[in-house]
This record gives C-alpha cells, sequence and structure tokens, in this order.
C-alpha cells in the first residue's frame, strides 16, 4: 500500500502524554489500534489496561466501536493532507472484572462495623 494512502494516528493518554505516532490502513479496525496501544502502553504510568476491551478510544468526541475501521472513523475535517489524527485514550476496566475484583477485596478485608448516632 502507497504511504499517502496510509493513516497517522497519535493517542493521548489520561496524562496528556502521547503514545505514537503510528502509520495505519484506512482498513485497519479499532481492535488492531487498541492491541498496538496496550503493547506500547508506557511501563511508567500508574493505571495500565489489562487488555485491549479495558481501552476506550475517543475521536472527534465519540466512542469508536471495535469492529469498525480507521476510513470510518475519520472526522471529515481531518481530511487535511499529512495531517496527525490525535484520538483519545480512556482507560476503563470492564465492568465484570470490576465487580469480581471488588468481590475479591470485600473478602479479604476484615469485616467492620461502623454505627454513628447523632443526639440532637
Amino acid at each position: 500500500m502507497p504511504e499517502e494512502d496510509l493513516v497517522e494516528l497519535k493517542f493521548r493518554l489520561y496524562d496528556g502524554s502521547d503514545v505514537g505516532p503510528f502509520h495505519y490502513s484506512p482498513t485497519a479496525t479499532v481492535s488492531m489500534l487498541k492491541e498496538r496501544i496496550l503493547s506500547e502502553w508506557p511501563k511508567d504510568k500508574k493505571i495500565v489496561p489489562r487488555t485491549a476491551n479495558d481501552i476506550k478510544l475517543i475521536n472527534a468526541g465519540k466512542i469508536l466501536e471495535n469492529g469498525k475501521t480507521v476510513a470510518q472513523c475519520k472526522a471529515p475535517f481531518d481530511d487535511l493532507p499529512k495531517s496527525v489524527i490525535t484520538m483519545h485514550v480512556v482507560v476503563q476496566p470492564s465492568p465484570t472484572k470490576a465487580r469480581s475484583d471488588k468481590k475479591f477485596e470485600e473478602e479479604e478485608a476484615p469485616q467492620r462495623s461502623f454505627c454513628s448516632c447523632t443526639i440532637m
């Protein structure tokens, strides 16, 4: 594929730092982008996604769906030649894992009762 057809993307993390830029085919899917982000994730970050499903990509104010291609996700104003498209990355653990982690923490934590009374 000629380099002119490739789309240049960079990914902005929660702290303002960037991953990339990387060149992608317009037929690359959002799932492929998430896998690349996961493999390139900086090791010094406090928040680290466990799987690609923990990553949400936002472009032009919309959360991108895994099955969509890069070409389908481009906003109309991104059609400028040689421009780098910045997508925002949000790390959001999947709900099932969050619940099981919370349940595990509750089992480990000692049971405490808190009671307070206010007499007026």
